[in-house]
């Protein structure tokens, strides 16, 4: 084997949790478009959910390019192509066998990754970059995990996305225009700003009412999407939508459109706290170094709860018991514990010195990117 630059790349996304798989793939091919000068195409089976965070896309068209990103309609029937030097299925998405056997019929074979799971769990250090050898067909395919630790594949991260996270947190103006954007009102003293991104949660109603009867402001931003029902029947609504505000006691609510990714890495760097679900969402919230809460996508088995407590304890290892067991006490109760209000007020009391952690934290993983990681394990293996 030599090594050998790929100048393309297919990375093909079949949509299971509307938003968090494109959302991760979408990211991924627009860093390796617009930063490292590959050609692109990007497979997706659901045109429609990606619309929602690409406001350009035409979703009934099979092919288009948006922002130098050529994206093709994965559908049942797939069109003969060449494959590209370096092919990415993501999240053991099954590739359709004419493409696999393309790639096989290729002189020179494909760089074939299989993009897995974030996961902070240890065994993922032991098979990131395993290798799984075709049944039939002369291609291998290599196991790509990403993760938070040097013996794994890093996170998405975008060259100058720290750059612009601290210029926008250290501009008073530039805050102010935004929350001008979004139709919230200056802040109030005391007041306290928190995006609310998660999945159905039986500790809503708990949280809501903490906030509404807490001694001090808070303003709530929530996208729309799967936790806007629950929050719109606590106060007496059948259904919510983009730009309506409600307000009881000390909360008050405003529901923001589902918008494109550079916008929701700006509520991220504009809040106190975050509230976050999934994988895609809950690496931004870490890159915007704030307090972050992670709703992690429930399994009827519970296995779910194995990565939360791996992810937790990485992101704590280190830090003083009472700020340690702030964030255990509060995670744990947003997926599924118990004192929700407790939790949530030891939380808030440590605030301060879990947003010092919490840049301290994202300036420790910036060395460790995903995409040039792949890259250099695909020139690798060529």
């Amino acid at each position: 084997m030599g090594e050998r630059l790929p100048r393309s790349c297919d990375i093909f996304c079949a949509v299971v949790d509307n938003y968090g798989d494109i959302g991760v793939c979408w990211r991924l091919a627009r860093q390796l478009a617009h930063e490292h000068g590959l050609a692109v195409r990007l497979w997706v089976d659901d045109m429609h959910s990606f619309g929602k965070m690409l406001p350009e896309l035409d979703a009934d068209l099979p092919v288009q390019t948006c922002r130098s990103v050529d994206i093709r309609l994965w559908a049942s029937v797939m069109p003969l192509v060449e494959p590209a030097d370096l092919v990415i299925g993501a999240f053991a998405c099954k590739l359709p066998d004419s493409y696999v056997a393309a790639m096989a019929a290729c002189e020179r074979k494909p760089v074939w990754l299989n993009l897995e799971y974030l996961s902070a769990e240890e065994w993922v250090e032991t098979h990131h970059q395993l290798p799984s050898p075709h049944p039939t067909l002369p291609l291998t395919k290599y196991f790509f995990f990403p993760g938070f630790t040097p013996k794994t594949g890093g996170l998405l991260l975008e060259r100058d996305l720290l750059v612009r996270r601290d210029a926008f947190q250290h501009d008073g103006n530039e805050q102010a225009s935004y929350w001008q954007l979004l139709n919230v009102p200056p802040r109030v003293a005391n007041e306290m700003r928190v995006s609310l991104f998660s999945y159905e949660n039986e500790a809503m109603h708990e949280l809501l009412r903490t906030w509404e009867q807490g001694a001090h402001p808070v303003t709530c931003l929530l996208p729309e999407g799967r936790a806007l029902p629950q929050v719109a029947q606590y106060f007496g609504q059948q259904t919510g939508k983009a730009g309506e505000v409600w307000q009881r006691g000390n909360l008050r609510v405003h529901v923001l459109p589902f918008g494109e990714q550079s916008r929701y890495d700006e509520l991220l760097w504009a809040c106190d706290v975050n509230f976050v679900r999934g994988e895609d969402s809950c690496v931004r919230a870490q890159w915007a170094g704030k307090p972050f809460i992670w709703h992690i996508y429930p399994q009827h088995d519970s296995v779910h709860m194995e990565k939360l407590t791996a992810l937790q304890a990485r992101y704590v290892e280190g830090l003083p018991e009472e700020l340690a067991s702030a964030v255990h006490d509060l995670w744990l109760a947003w997926n599924g514990g118990v004192d929700i209000a407790g939790a949530w007020g030891r939380f808030v009391e440590n605030r301060t010195n879990l947003e010092e952690h919490g840049q301290t934290w994202a300036k420790r993983l910036s060395g460790n990117n995903l995409a040039l990681n792949l890259l250099a394990f695909s020139r690798q293996v060529a």
